[in-house]
C-alpha cells in the first residue's frame, strides 16, 4: 500500500537548492520508501550490505564513482561509513548539483553528528515521524475512536498491514535496543537501559524531575540525561520546554516528557488492548502526546522546526500548548474527554488574560468530533487535527 507522505514536497524543494539531502528519523518511519519513490532516478545502495559496505570502507572514492549516475545517489544506512561524508564533500564543492546525494539512516546519533562536522552548509536535514493523521486520511479510513489510533500507532507498516500492534512494538523496542542501543558507548546493561525506557513511558505527559528517574532506575542524574538524549536523537520522545514569560507568577521550570508514537509508549506501558487503554490511567497523557506529535509531524513535513511550550504555574494554572507563530503565541488545551466541559477553557481564559489576548483566537483540541466556534476559543476534534496545519501553522 502505496501512503503518500506530506514531505515529499519539501524534499522536491530541497533537492532544487541543496546538493545533499538527510532524512532523519526514528527506524521504519518510510524513510527509505520515501527516498526511492520521490527520487526513482537515483541509483539506490544500501551500506547493511557486507560487500557493499566494505567497498565504501575500503575505497570511497571509487565507491561514489562506481554507484552514482547522472541524477544522483541515495546512500542508505550512510552513517555505516563516516569516511564518505569528506568525499562527498569534496564531489558537491567541486560539481555544484542539487540533488546530488541523498543520505538516510537509522542510528540519527551518529549520522546527524557526522552530517553536522563534515557537510555543515551543504545540507537539508529533513525529519520524517511515524504516519501522520492526515496521511492517513489521504488513503485509509480512520477509526472510530481515538483510543483506536492510540494502541495501533503511526508506523506505516502496522497501518498498512494490519498487524497485531502490541506484539509489533514489542519486537520493535527489541531490536532498537539491540541494533542502535548496543553500538552506543557506555551502554552495556541493555535490561537496565528498556527498563529506562518503561519508566520514560510511565512519565508520559508530566513534568520530568531528573533525579527521581535515575533513583527509580537506579543510575545517575549524569546517565539519566545522557540517556534522555539518546531517546530524543532517535525520535523516540521528545521534551516540552516551559515558555519563559512569568506573568509575576511563580513558574514551572522543567520539561514534559512525550513519546512521538503512542503505540510505542503503550507497548512500553505492557498495554496488550485497546480497552484497556480506554481505562488506563495515562489515557489523557497518551491522548496530549498523541496531539502535540501531530503538531510537530505537520511543522517537520513543511521543513520547520516547531515551536512548541507549555506554561504552568505552581499555583496549578496551566496551558497545555503554547504554539509560537510569526512571533506570536497560541495557546491550545488539549483533553481525552468526548464531552466538551465549560472548565476546559479555564486555561485558555486564564493565560490569555494575562497575556492581553484574545481567548477566541485559542484553540481546544478534544477527544470527540465536533468543531465549534466559541468566544473562548476554537473546538477541534482529534480527528480534525490535520487542520491546524490549515489554521496556524
Amino acid at each position: 500500500m502505496n501512503i503518500a507522505r506530506h514531505i515529499v514536497k519539501e524534499l522536491l524543494k530541497a533537492a532544487k537548492e541543496y546538493p545533499v539531502l538527510a532524512i532523519l528519523g526514528p527506524r521504519q518511519s518510510g524513510k527509505t520508501t520515501v527516498v526511492k519513490t520521490t527520487f526513482p532516478h537515483h541509483n539506490y545502495v544500501l551500506l547493511e550490505e557486507p560487500d557493499i559496505l566494505e567497498f565504501a570502507l575500503s575505497d570511497p572514492r571509487a565507491f561514489l564513482k562506481h554507484y552514482s549516475n547522472e541524477n544522483g545517489l541515495i546512500i542508505d544506512e550512510a552513517q555505516h561509513a563516516p569516511d564518505l561524508f569528506s568525499y562527498i564533500q569534496g564531489v558537491v564543492d567541486a560539481e555544484q548539483i542539487p540533488g546530488r546525494f541523498i543520505l538516510t539512516g537509522s542510528q540519527n546519533f551518529y549520522l546527524n553528528e557526522q552530517i553536522s562536522q563534515t557537510l555543515a552548509g551543504r545540507v537539508n536535514i529533513s525529519i520524517l515521524l511515524p504516519l501522520s493523521l492526515g496521511e492517513i486520511k489521504s488513503t485509509l479510513q480512520l477509526p472510530d475512536s481515538y483510543e483506536s489510533l492510540l494502541f495501533e500507532g503511526q508506523y506505516p507498516k502496522v497501518i498498512a498491514q494490519n498487524i497485531d500492534p502490541h506484539k509489533w512494538y514489542q519486537n520493535y523496542i527489541h531490536t532498537y535496543i539491540e541494533r542502535d542501543v548496543r553500538q552506543i558507548k557506555n551502554i552495556t546493561d541493555l535490561h537496565l537501559f528498556q527498563k529506562f525506557l518503561a519508566l520514560c513511558a510511565g512519565r508520559i505527559g508530566q513534568v520530568v524531575n531528573w533525579s527521581d528517574l535515575g533513583r527509580d532506575c537506579g543510575i545517575s542524574t549524569k546517565t539519566v540525561t545522557s540517556w534522555i538524549s539518546l531517546l530524543q536523537a532517535s525520535y523516540l520522545i521528545f521534551l516540552l520546554y516551559p515558555h519563559h514569560e512569568n506573568f509575576n507568577k511563580r513558574i514551572i521550570k522543567s520539561p514534559k516528557l512525550y513519546f512521538y508514537d503512542a503505540g510505542v509508549a503503550c507497548a512500553l506501558l505492557k498495554i496488550r488492548t485497546q480497552d484497556q487503554l480506554s481505562m488506563h490511567y495515562l489515557k489523557g497523557q497518551l491522548f496530549e502526546s498523541f496531539v502535540l506529535a501531530e503538531i510537530t509531524k505537520q511543522s517537520f513535513n513543511q521543513g520547520l522546526n516547531p515551536h512548541l511550550y507549555f506554561w504552568a504555574v505552581q499555583s496549578g494554572h496551566e496551558v497545555d500548548c503554547l504554539l509560537g507563530k510569526d512571533n506570536d503565541l497560541i495557546p491550545i488545551e488539549i483533553k481525552s474527554s468526548e464531552t466538551i466541559n465549560s472548565k476546559f477553557f479555564e486555561g485558555l481564559q486564564y493565560w490569555s488574560k494575562l497575556a492581553s489576548k484574545d481567548p477566541a483566537k485559542g484553540y481546544l483540541i478534544y477527544g470527540g468530533k465536533e468543531r465549534q466556534k466559541r468566544s473562548l476559543g476554537t473546538v477541534l476534534g482529534w480527528d480534525a487535527i490535520d487542520k491546524i496545519e490549515q489554521e496556524i501553522l
